[in-house]
């Protein structure tokens, strides 16, 4: 899934690229896609796009008429620029918006689920939209405090990736962000102490910032399918610790898996991994 270091390097390539270029027309073929009618996509043909912004794990693009497009990738949407038109038999597109010199801004889906959508609003309703308005405060790069801001009784792994409790992470940092922070991901907000709470921030700090780092250093327009994720921890489970060399273990749920270090985040135990309970039954 797209988190915050993924959506920002595409707001900030994307952005650069597209900015002061005319849309010569709109579509949309996955007509699912698209959650507004009023003002309709086709209210953005003949205007000029100004930028793309980051609002969470949201992008935004902007034109000169007050109106913004926001786009939720979801699980496995892609927001890419190309110099071509698409295909009509591209099945993975699902808004296109069709600048002057045939470059083409297309909202890509590659997942089964076809959850990745766009809405077309006017730029003073976009912090009321309920998926902004709830937003927790920005991940990076100068999250609040997180000893008030984690004060739950809940695991860290599941606050962390609360967009209303912080806005940008998700499944894949956050296991790289507690990895770093030597934190156990179900010790529960409330029980962080100060320096643990410090510790957990300056981690987020190091590991969002390292990755927008990394793709700044390595990517270029046309955006690939499939981002190089520069993770240590997540995924690698059977692998050993970068840092202590014990091998990863990991916690499998339905849709997702948790991994982290047993010596350096859990005090040496494995953590009860739900497949395998489910077979021993």
């Amino acid at each position: 899934m797209p988190e915050l270091p993924e959506v920002e390097i595409t707001a900030r390539l994307i952005g650069e690229a597209i900015a002061g270029a005319r849309v010569a027309s709109t579509l949309a073929p996955g007509i699912n896609a698209l959650k507004t009618f009023d003002p309709p996509l086709q209210a953005l043909d003949g205007t000029t796009l100004t930028g793309v912004t980051r609002r969470g794990k949201h992008l935004v693009i902007e034109n000169d008429t007050g109106l913004v497009v926001l786009v939720h990738l979801m699980s496995a949407g892609r927001l890419q620029l190309f110099d071509r038109r698409a295909s009509l038999r591209d099945r993975t597109s699902r808004v296109l918006i069709r600048l002057d010199g045939d470059r083409e801004l297309r909202l890509r889906e590659f997942g089964t689920k076809q959850a990745a959508w766009a809405r077309v609003l006017r730029s003073d309703e976009l912090d009321d939209e309920d998926v902004i308005a709830t937003l927790g405060p920005e991940a990076w790069p100068d999250p609040p405090p997180f000893l008030p801001l984690l004060a739950q009784p809940r695991p860290l792994h599941t606050l962390l990736r609360d967009q209303r409790v912080i806005a940008g992470i998700g499944r894949s940092w956050v296991d790289e962000i507690l990895w770093v922070a030597r934190l156990s991901p179900f010790k529960r907000g409330a029980d962080l102490t100060e320096e643990e709470a410090a510790a957990l921030r300056d981690a987020t700090l190091d590991r969002l910032g390292a990755a927008i780092a990394h793709y700044e250093e390595v990517l270029r327009l046309p955006l690939p399918d499939k981002l190089p994720l520069p993770l240590q921890v997540h995924r690698k489970q059977g692998e050993p610790c970068p840092r202590c060399g014990t091998t990863l273990e990991a916690v499998h749920y339905e849709d997702y898996v948790m991994s982290y270090c047993p010596r350096e985040q859990t005090g040496g135990k494995p953590l009860r991994d739900r497949r395998l309970s489910r077979l021993l039954k």
